[in-house]
């Protein structure tokens, strides 16, 4: 419900100490840096979908109800 601000600051170090034992420093700044390509394009995706929803709805003639 509350998503990721529902971790809080005590989890989100915990995660990003297991992610640094996991994948160790060197490989670290890779892993950021897939995730962040990864994220841009899901919001890319995302926000193409909703752009192609929001253009279809325009699109659709309105029904009267005579």
């Amino acid at each position: 419900m509350g998503g990721i601000a529902a971790i809080g600051v005590p989890g989100l170090i915990i995660i990003l100490v297991i992610v640094l034992i996991l994948f160790g420093p060197r490989k670290l700044p890779e892993v950021g840096s897939a995730v962040g390509k990864t994220l841009s394009e899901f919001k890319k995706s995302a926000k193409g979908i909703m752009e192609d929803d929001d253009e279809t709805v325009l699109k659709e003639p309105k029904k009267s109800d005579q």
